[in-house]
């Protein structure tokens, strides 16, 4: 396919001009042909990419093969130069590992390459060096470039598919992170809304009075919801942060057991141990894990005792969400995500979850997340 000239080609037809034009003033060798060659000559470096075969083919004859006036003549250096540059070219643009026509164009340079240097060598016996070097070092140096640059381009294809490769993946990996974030934000507050409005309608069917407590509930509890939906999206957007809205973590414990509490669970906390400090993130997935127990109860086991243990010990804080109702364990493994968004969790921190039904009744979810110093080595 024919290739357009660049400007780096002009640049170097008109020093090939220039070069040709002081030789002659200068050396003025005998010869009135030689204006029509280095036009000739000019012509070919300059189409030397487009017409590879051809320019190789006739810098080595005006190189090599003509004698222009009565013998001896000279050979001018610029027709050297002229046939240097079409080989180092032919070595450059033609490929061994195209299709069958580039093997066949590539296989004809290289004859005309070692055509050039045996004619050399004929002409002048006595430095065979000089004849294949001229010839065949500019031609193999072209080679050369050829292979290195295919090898850069591949080495640059096979990083830009690595780096997309991570581009996919990180994609997959923070939709699957905003995904479970959503998750652990709202499922717990739907659930209580979902429970509470349940309340509600099974007392008016009865014709029961409604505490307006419960409704409260439901309220505090959609726009939680709201809340955390704004703040994630906020988030996602760019956009800053609520500084008014206290961070999610432990410190929010209390809050957590209030809303369930008032869903129908009866929830027993026990703390001991002294509380060391952790990660901000741990403290964020130890509240979500938590959160994720507490509401896989009241969706799969109604209304039960539960017992919430937070244990700080010298390897991390040890989490336990015990309920003595129904198993929890077979619903949010083929349904949900819970329990695989808090397996992720504890993982991400170097720490350890169990979760499945006790022996004498109910589901017990335990975990550690290690302190911050523990994290940190």
């Amino acid at each position: 396919m024919f290739r357009i000239v660049r400007p780096p080609d002009l640049a170097l037809v008109a020093g090939f001009v220039a070069f040709a034009l002081i030789e002659e003033s200068v050396v003025r060798m005998p010869g009135d042909w030689w204006p029509w060659a280095v036009a000739m000559s000019a012509v070919l470096v300059l189409l030397r990419r487009v017409i590879p075969v051809v320019a190789m083919a006739a810098s080595s004859v005006s190189a090599s093969a003509v004698l222009y006036g009565e013998p001896p003549v000279s050979y001018r250096l610029w027709q050297l130069v002229a046939m240097i540059i079409a080989a180092y070219t032919a070595g450059r643009v033609l490929r061994w590992t195209g299709t069958r026509r580039d093997r066949a164009r590539a296989a004809v340079a290289a004859a005309l390459v070692l055509l050039t240097a045996l004619v050399y060598w004929a002409n002048d016996r006595t430095d065979p060096m000089a004849a294949f070097f001229f010839s065949c070092a500019p031609y193999a140096l072209g080679v050369a470039m050829a292979v290195q640059t295919d090898r850069l381009a591949e080495t640059a294809a096979v990083r830009a598919s690595i780096r997309e490769q991570r581009a996919r993946e990180a994609v997959v990996e923070e939709r699957v992170r905003i995904a479970r974030e959503l998750h652990d934000m709202v499922a717990h507050s739907v659930t209580v809304m979902t429970i509470q409005a349940g309340v509600v309608r099974r007392r008016l069917e009865a014709g029961l009075p409604v505490d307006p407590q419960l409704l409260r509930t439901v309220e505090s509890s959609g726009r939680e919801a709201v809340g955390e939906l704004r703040r994630t999206l906020g988030l996602l957007r760019g956009e800053g942060g609520d500084a008014a809205q206290a961070p999610v973590g432990l410190e929010r414990l209390d809050e957590l057991i209030g809303q369930v509490r008032e869903a129908g669970l009866s929830v027993t906390v026990r703390r001991t141990g002294e509380p060391a400090p952790l990660l901000p993130a741990a403290d964020l997935s130890a509240y979500r894990i938590v959160q994720e127990a507490l509401t896989n109860v009241l969706k799969h086991a109604g209304p039960v005792r539960v017992e919430v243990n937070l244990d700080h010990r010298p390897d991390g804080l040890h989490l336990g969400v015990v309920n003595d109702g129904a198993p929890v364990g077979a619903g949010t493994a083929t349904g949900g995500q819970g329990l695989i968004g808090m397996r992720e969790r504890v993982t991400l921190f170097g720490g350890e979850l169990t979760a499945g039904p006790r022996p004498g009744g109910g589901f017990a979810v335990s975990a550690r997340l290690p302190v911050a110093a523990e994290v940190a080595r």
